[in-house]
């Protein structure tokens, strides 16, 4: 059996992202495309905010990047709500093949993934992938609805309010975008854990798993990265993962973080672990990761999107909660 490091040659030409008001006010609301004082986009419902969300960021993109819906041969979206709902209203107004995901917040690493792989290939010239999350719609479709105003636990995470979008394309010699050169899909793996206010112990098994098996498969070792960074175990999963990485001989230091570490105020938002959901990674690559790569700043990462693959018929039957972390390597154009 060969190594599942997939070998890609593939470019992310431009990203666009859109929060609400929880993230605007965070650390980096400056470098968000878009975003809403009252989470709502303009709509009369959370759900129909979240494809409003999705639908405007596509918009954002194509203007960026001078494309028209017609130059894009696929698109690669997925959320939180019951069979992607979120996506499929979202991008109705376009005429663009669509593939529905469900990685829950592994989501945007995984349409990343497939879209590089098809534009590597040369099946499509460009891709689009998009995911996004809303704190509304997601905690009352998990959890309890909000109007019951319950506590929450220290180990949960803030549901993201936000939608990330990629367009990718075969790489080019001195484009100067971000190139993914790697892929390591993920592996289902489930620990025992049926807390669904620590996604964090839930996955990061699961981003232990595809890190040790990329480390192997590569030969590479943590230090040969400027950053590594998951997609939303938040301070409780991080903690977990440096744990489990020291007991396996692998000591990560500060270049381990993670998305939902960063993109809220610890101190300033009372977000308990952290921030969660498929808008989570998918707006902390597009705003503040990729700019770093393109100035060079960054140079060389692995990004993990990690999920928890629970559903609210799973929770309530009492089943242990499977994780899940698909890994990309992003680089910049080196000199």
């Amino acid at each position: 059996m060969g190594s599942a490091v997939i070998k890609l040659n593939s470019e992310i030409l431009c990203a666009a992202s859109a929060v609400g008001k929880q993230e605007y006010e965070g650390p980096l609301g400056t470098l968000f495309d878009l975003h809403c004082e009252d989470d709502r986009f303009g709509q009369d419902t959370w759900e129909k905010a979240e494809s409003e969300m999705q639908r405007q960021c596509l918009g954002v993109a194509l203007s960026k990047s001078g494309l028209r819906e017609a130059d894009i041969g696929a698109l690669f979206a997925g959320d939180l709500i019951n069979q992607c709902t979120g996506s499929s209203y979202g991008l109705l107004d376009y005429d663009i093949p669509y593939f529905g995901l469900y990685g829950a917040c592994s989501t945007a690493i995984e349409g990343l993934m497939l879209s590089s792989i098809m534009t590597t290939t040369g099946i499509f010239d460009h891709c689009a992938s998009v995911t996004s999350s809303h704190n509304c719609s997601a905690e009352r479709q998990f959890r309890t609805p909000l109007e019951y105003g319950a506590q929450r636990a220290p180990t949960s995470q803030w549901t993201v309010t936000g939608s990330g979008l990629f367009i990718t394309r075969s790489a080019l010699q001195g484009s100067g975008k971000a190139k993914i050169t790697e892929a390591l899909p993920g592996i289902s793996v489930e620990k025992g854990v049926t807390d669904m206010t620590n996604m964090g112990a839930a996955m990061a098994p699961a981003a232990l798993d595809t890190l040790v098996r990329y480390f192997t498969e590569s030969g590479s070792e943590p230090n040969d990265f400027d950053l590594i960074v998951t997609g939303d175990l938040g301070f409780e999963g991080n903690s977990i993962l440096r744990d489990l990485l020291s007991i396996e001989g692998y000591e990560t230091d500060e270049r381990l973080t993670d998305c939902g570490m960063l993109i809220y105020d610890r101190n300033g938002q009372d977000m308990h672990a952290g921030g969660s959901g498929c808008g989570c990674s998918a707006v902390v690559l597009a705003s503040y990761l990729l700019p770093k790569v393109e100035l060079r700043e960054i140079n060389n990462m692995l990004i993990l999107g990690t999920g928890a693959l629970m559903s609210p018929d799973s929770i309530k039957q009492g089943l242990a909660i499977p994780g899940i972390a698909h890994l990309l390597r992003i680089e910049s154009e080196r000199s």
